[in-house]
């Protein structure tokens, strides 16, 4: 079949492209989370559904076999104008009609009839965001568990390198370098298992049809359901969920309870990091353009950046939760950017934490110092039980499976 050229009209729309990554791409994602969350995987994932809305209804007999292996093979986002399903998504408030037009379009006429079978625009969109989530996150959970690889080994390192632990940024107590990498390995630990079990147990297809019954299913509807989640890899729902946007909403938690996590490893290195505490520094730093003197931790200022964001836009999600009726007229249209930001910032505190804790230089005797510091002032030079914390914290940490869960 021929592709559908996008000559015509991407000349007078399009905005200006330098043919690479946007200026800002690097700075507030990742290069995996970034291609995940882009146009052409958004399309792609929005195929994938209408592909396995085919195979799956030919597997139970709503359609020829061999209609449903032409509009598999044309579900492929090269095929594509981009640029026109944009504008239809303006146009239409959603952008599977444009896409299914060029879908019928790219097919012989006798499987025209079967292309989008049962389904409505938001089955669609809605089980595209599952896959979308699940492959952004599982390229975030890789830079995630890179952090918390490091800080197990940093744990290991500096069980009984003492510090002095700081309460409101005021001297305190003594602690050790090691439970403070233990503390947040924990965190992280837990972070990282709450996404994936979101991912494994809480990303449904999305299929009911027009108003949530497959009425053009019959009473086939639920096989229907079962096999479109099984060529997804998606959970089967109790249900169709139009307009119950829990699991959305786990989704968007889960990832924001995971950045703050990993911006907390961030923050400290960049604390400690100061000019006037110089307990650590980073292996890789930054320059600036008018001081040549300074070495700045750059990529943990990048991870506290990126995390910024996310409170705002997880709570834009939750404010999108009660939606009317059978169909939501704003609020689901609200969601897919603010889902991209998101899973794009979730890549981008990750990768960044990795690569502040890459190499990361720990200065025992500049630590030492402070402790005696503290110590001279009349404080107690014990650290209590925190070696016995750090212990705790390795053998959880060695009990985690590929996962991320316990």
């Amino acid at each position: 079949m021929a592709r559908l050229s996008s000559s015509t009209s991407e000349s007078s729309t399009a905005a200006p492209s330098t043919g690479g990554p946007g200026l800002f791409d690097a700075v507030y994602g990742s290069a995996a989370t970034c291609t995940a969350t882009s146009d052409r995987s958004w399309l792609q994932a929005m195929l994938d559904v209408e592909a396995a809305l085919a195979v799956g209804g030919a597997r139970i007999g709503l359609l020829p076999e061999d209609a449903a292996a032409a509009i598999a093979a044309a579900c492929r986002s090269e095929l594509y104008d981009v640029a026109a399903i944009a504008r239809g998504a303006a146009t239409d408030a959603t952008p599977v009609v444009e896409l299914v037009r060029q879908l019928r379009a790219l097919v012989a006429p006798a499987a025209q009839p079967y292309v989008h079978l049962v389904a409505t625009s938001q089955d669609v969109v809605d089980s595209a965001t599952m896959l979308v989530a699940r492959r952004a996150l599982d390229a975030a959970l890789d830079d995630a568990r890179t952090v918390a690889s490091a800080l197990a080994s940093l744990a290991v390192e500096h069980r009984d390198t003492v510090q002095v632990g700081r309460t409101l940024l005021q001297h305190g107590a003594v602690t050790t370098f090691g439970a403070l990498c233990a503390g947040r390995l924990v965190a992280v630990d837990d972070a990282i298992a709450g996404v994936a079990r979101v991912l494994r147990d809480r990303c449904a297809v999305q299929l009911g049809g027009s108003v949530g019954t497959l009425a053009a299913a019959g009473d086939a509807g639920p096989a229907l359901v079962a096999e479109v989640a099984r060529e997804l890899r998606l959970a089967i729902p109790v249900v169709p969920w139009h307009t119950s946007r829990g699991r959305v909403a786990e989704i968007a938690a889960a990832a924001g309870i995971l950045v703050g996590e990993l911006a907390a490893v961030a923050q400290d290195t960049l604390l400690l990091s100061a000019t006037e505490v110089g307990e650590v520094a980073v292996a890789h730093p930054g320059s600036s353009s008018a001081m040549g003197h300074k070495r700045n931790p750059a990529s943990a200022v990048l991870a506290i950046a990126c995390a910024h964001r996310v409170p705002g836009l997880v709570a834009t999600v939750l404010a999108a939760m009660p939606q009317e009726l059978q169909r939501a007229a704003g609020r689901w249209q609200a969601e897919w950017g603010t889902l991209t930001d998101l899973l794009r910032l979730v890549g981008g505190t990750a990768h960044h934490t990795a690569a502040t804790l890459d190499g990361l230089q720990v200065d025992r005797d500049r630590m030492r110092a402070h402790v005696d510091d503290l110590v001279s002032a009349g404080v107690d030079s014990g650290a209590g039980s925190a070696g016995l914390f750090v212990d705790r914290a390795l053998q959880e940490h060695a009990k985690l499976d590929l996962g991320g869960s316990r």
